[in-house]
């Protein structure tokens, strides 16, 4: 009957500092991870795609041309 229980302590999560401090180092690991990922993901798809094409009045331009 003690073995059952010591058997229990052992598996339990809250009990066993050792697997509770592993998973808890993981998790934080893989929340870093994927929030770094997801922000790279999050800056390429709002990159600067380049020079826009831009009207621009010919009074105003560095030589104008007046009508």
């Amino acid at each position: 009957m003690s073995h059952e229980t010591t058997d229990t302590q052992e598996k339990d999560f809250t009990r066993n500092w050792v697997n509770s401090s592993r998973f808890l180092f993981y998790l934080q690991v893989f929340c870093i991870l994927a929030f770094v990922l997801g922000g790279c993901y999050r800056l390429y798809n709002q990159r600067y795609k380049g020079k826009p094409e831009v009207e621009v009045q010919k009074s105003s331009e560095y030589k104008p041309d007046y009508k």
